[in-house]
């Protein structure tokens, strides 16, 4: 039922993608056959972009059933549906796409019950301009998080009330888990 709720209020954030087909995981490898090795994967696929929308997630894969991705301006009302389905923060990260010159804020709640959910919200922004808003007004705990996402990658949680570094000094000019850091 919890997932259902939240599958359906999220999709309700992305009307235009209700056309859109559903984005299908990646089948597994054929099976071996009269003692063929199965075809081997393209060793580097090129990534392809993906677009905002919901996801529905097999757990045992991917450790979450649902994955959204959204606009930054799109977030509090993707965190608001979950507050309002009494999901928990579990945390915030970062993830920095050097290639395609964007990071990414990630965020991951559980809700724990008789349906277990976890869900993962995305949002990614350029690197040059790396700005999304705060979820502290609506998780407390995520004030910690966005400290740390943004000491460690850059990403500026706009209205943060206290966005100052956790672990390293307070006028550090860098952020250690850029990929094009050098110590």
């Amino acid at each position: 039922m919890i997932r259902t709720n939240v599958l359906s209020a999220m999709r309700a954030l992305f009307p235009e993608a209700a056309a859109a087909p559903p984005v299908a995981e990646a089948p597994p490898p054929a099976p071996e056959k009269d003692g063929q090795a199965p075809k081997k994967a393209e060793k580097n696929p090129k990534p392809v972009p993906r677009v905002n929308g919901v996801v529905e997630r097999d757990y045992a894969v991917h450790g979450y059933h649902i994955d959204v991705q959204v606009a930054p301006e799109q977030l509090l009302g993707a965190v608001t549906i979950l507050d309002q389905q009494q999901f928990f923060l579990e945390t915030i990260t970062g993830v920095d796409w050097l290639a395609e010159q964007q990071l990414e804020a990630v965020y991951d709640f559980s809700h724990f019950g008789f349906e277990p959910c976890r869900v993962v919200i995305r949002t990614r922004v350029a690197r040059d301009n790396p700005k999304v808003p705060t979820i502290s007004q609506i998780y407390a705990g995520a004030n910690w998080h966005e400290r740390e996402t943004h000491e460690f990658f850059g990403i500026v949680f706009e209205g943060h009330p206290y966005l100052v570094p956790l672990l390293l000094p307070e006028d550090a000019d860098f952020h250690p888990l850029l990929k094009d850091f050098k110590a």
